[in-house]
């Protein structure tokens, strides 16, 4: 088995408990993974779904990271990862006819978005 060194020039962001479905979350990092920091900033700009909010979040603090730890320059960095996992469930009750009750679960996701210089190759 052979293992791999990791890549020293990827700054990577998590954000951790996020309020919102993983498929939902999914379906928004799908559409960014693999363009530039500036192509997928003017995206989420302008897509209808919750989910871009938290992801703007966690993107711009990767880019941070990539920036203050790594020397990298914003204008360059493309999206390398950015996968959504799921978190735990919040349980609660909404209450029936007949005094039954109705479970209710509310999802978390962690959102992790990593960003690098592209290589020229």
């Amino acid at each position: 088995m052979t293992t791999s060194t990791p890549d020293i020039s990827v700054a990577q962001a998590h954000g951790r408990y996020i309020r919102g479905s993983v498929s939902k979350v999914r379906r928004v990092l799908d559409q960014i993974r693999g363009r530039t920091y500036r192509d997928a900033l003017i995206m989420l700009e302008f897509m209808p779904y919750r989910a871009t909010g938290p992801i703007t979040k966690v993107l711009r603090s990767a880019v941070a990271n990539a920036e203050h730890n790594l020397g990298l320059d914003p204008a360059s960095l493309v999206i390398t990862r950015a996968i959504a996992d799921m978190g735990p469930s919040m349980k609660r009750y909404r209450p029936r006819a007949q005094g039954r009750a109705f479970a209710i679960k509310k999802q978390t996701c962690h959102i992790s978005i990593g960003v690098a210089a592209p290589t020229d190759s």
